[in-house]
């Protein structure tokens, strides 16, 4: 080997381990990724899209940006007490089984991680959701998922899913929430990017009929709860049950719906 030859073996793994430290330091010393701006007014609505973190920001940024449905949906008010319907939210897979066991609908959803769960309506639309932030009055979420129905052949798109809570309560003290929606939703299909002018107003029909579907699932459930408490319980308990925890919080909650006076307050049912 030639004397210049020697020379570029033997510095050849220097550089590499200087170029490793070089990057290393470079990426210490960022407390994160570039944060991508996004809006944070939404109809009329403020949500908070810059408390997530900044890798989901970047990933939301082109779908508000470029998305091919927008829609808003509501108020729509169901008959539950906040700390109830709040419970319900935050146990998708709970939520799911009673609609499913009382014949409101065929929802299924099941727990992929911490903040993640599978969930299908049983009719063709089905993806994975993630919760990205929440407070009292603001729930967003991220979803990915297809959908193959009779009007749409099969597609598949990402989602921004903004919804805003607001506890009422009527002249006869009876509890309700009002849930205001917003969504954005782009296809990933390229197949039908020269055709999207005439494919939304389809689109859109499909995205609201799913998501007044999902609402009037909720609604009817309520309805099941004050109406036939004991039939929720027993299809709550039903082999294979809920979970212990999950039927405790359950028959709290219906008793509370049946007599006011033994409803918990939102921290201590949502500390069960």
């Amino acid at each position: 080997m030639t004397g210049a030859g020697e020379i570029v073996r033997r510095i050849g793994p220097v550089a590499a381990l200087l170029t490793a430290a070089l990057a290393l330091s470079d990426s210490s010393g960022r407390a994160e990724p570039e944060r991508c701006p996004l809006p944070s007014h939404h109809v009329g609505m403020v949500f908070p899209l810059d408390h997530i973190e900044a890798a989901w920001a970047c990933r939301i940024e082109p779908i508000i940006a470029h998305y091919t449905t927008a829609n808003k949906v509501g108020p729509v008010r169901t008959m539950l007490p906040e700390h109830v319907y709040v419970y319900l939210l935050e146990h998708p897979v709970m939520a799911a089984a009673l609609v499913n066991r009382l014949d409101l609908g065929l929802y299924k959803a099941e727990l992929r991680g911490p903040d993640e769960f599978w969930a299908t309506d049983g009719e063709g639309t089905e993806g994975i959701v993630h919760a990205l932030y929440q407070d009292r009055n603001t729930r967003i979420y991220y979803l990915e998922g297809t959908h193959d129905g009779r009007f749409l052949p099969r597609v598949s798109g990402k989602a921004l899913v903004l919804f805003k809570l607001q506890p009422v309560t009527d002249g006869q003290g009876v509890e309700s929430i009002d849930n205001t929606m917003v969504s954005y939703l782009r296809l990933d299909n390229r197949l039908y990017s020269g055709l999207l002018s005439l494919l939304r107003p389809l689109i859109g029909t499909v995205v609201n009929r799913q998501v007044v579907k999902a609402f009037d699932a909720a609604r009817r459930l309520a309805g099941a709860m004050r109406d036939r408490p004991d039939h929720v319980l027993f299809e709550a308990t039903d082999p294979p049950g809920l979970p212990d925890e999950q039927v405790a919080f359950l028959k709290a909650a219906l008793a509370s719906l049946h007599n006011p006076a033994q409803q918990s307050s939102p921290a201590q049912s949502l500390r069960r």
